[in-house]
């Protein structure tokens, strides 16, 4: 496979992923910040999601929704994310399944639609953001259940688990920062809820542990639960196997990269919570961004080009 065509193949995927997240976000912060506006600000969804040279501000839910799913000045807004997903689709139709490139496409023709901004301002937001986010879930079950398996699939979802990561990474950053500038233990419970409710833990939380929010709790399932898909662990563990399917079907070279990934599972299942607590959470969340970059930047070194 030309290297022109894995590369867009996993961004594809990088975009879709980071398009989900962003909306999740936006519908929990949406609901939280109704209730109570004074905790869930959404300057820092801004920030996180903004060049270093952004100096758009509000604390109006319906402009920043309005920023952060229209706003072409914004890189990651969501309609400069599906516009960059559908120009890597059509550049890679012929190694995907036609009903994903129309999944993608129709999602491209419904987000461009000149009638949609006014919608946002007319209709309840949370519909607004879950008639967009259907988009994304009919495009993950439509490329599971459409998509040959081999090495389009593989580098597909090398895409989403390296998105998925870098974004549990950051929501729980994010929660971290706020959380650090309270000593109220219900606020630090908000903050919490709020985490799980983004990544779409809450409901398994809740059956598991049938208790209040405890922190240890939480950061053993955010990043070490074997079962949770938005788990740390259970999305580096995806990626070291399809990086081993890759290697077999010989559409990557073996270097270090299993063993990168390898070294990366081995350090989040293994380490204790007190290990975490003695080197910090913020620390311990750095040292997996900085092994994931690594990977990503080992992928392209390889076998890829820069072109995103």
């Amino acid at each position: 496979m030309l290297s022109r065509v894995a590369n867009n193949l996993i961004w594809l995927s990088r975009y879709m992923e980071r398009g989900n997240g962003i909306l999740s976000l936006l519908k929990i912060n949406f609901y939280a910040n109704q209730d109570s506006p004074e905790l869930f600000s959404w300057t820092p969804i801004i920030k996180n999601f903004s060049s270093s040279e952004n100096e758009f501000e509000t604390e109006d839910a319906i402009e920043c929704i309005d920023y952060m799913v229209f706003n072409l000045g914004n890189s990651n807004s969501l309609l400069n994310i599906v516009t960059r997903a559908r120009e890597n689709a059509r550049s890679v139709q012929e190694h995907i399944s036609r009903e994903t490139w129309l999944c993608v496409n129709n999602y491209y023709l419904y987000i461009t639609d000149k009638d949609l901004p006014r919608r946002l301002r007319e209709e309840d937001p949370i519909h607004f953001l879950e008639e967009l986010r259907k988009h994304h879930l009919v495009y993950y079950g439509t490329s599971d259940i459409t998509q040959e398996r081999g090495p389009s699939y593989y580098f597909m979802n090398v895409g989403k688990f390296l998105e998925r990561v870098i974004q549990i990474s950051d929501f729980t950053a994010l929660k971290l920062q706020e959380i650090a500038n309270t000593s109220d233990s219900l606020e630090k419970g908000f903050y919490w809820k709020n985490l799980l409710l983004s990544i779409g833990g809450y409901q398994l939380y809740l059956k598991t542990h049938k208790s209040t929010f405890n922190e240890e709790h939480i950061i053993q399932m955010v990043f070490q639960d074997k079962l949770f898909p938005r788990s740390v662990y259970y999305c580096v563990n995806k990626l070291n196997r399809l990086i081993h399917q890759l290697i077999d079907s010989n559409e990557l070279e073996k270097n270090n990269l299993d063993f990168l990934l390898g070294k990366l599972e081995s350090t989040i299942k293994y380490t204790t919570i007190d290990n975490i607590n003695n080197q910090g959470l913020n620390n311990f969340i750095e040292g997996i961004k900085e092994d994931i970059r690594n990977i990503s930047m080992n992928i392209n070194s390889v076998y890829l080009s820069q072109i995103n």
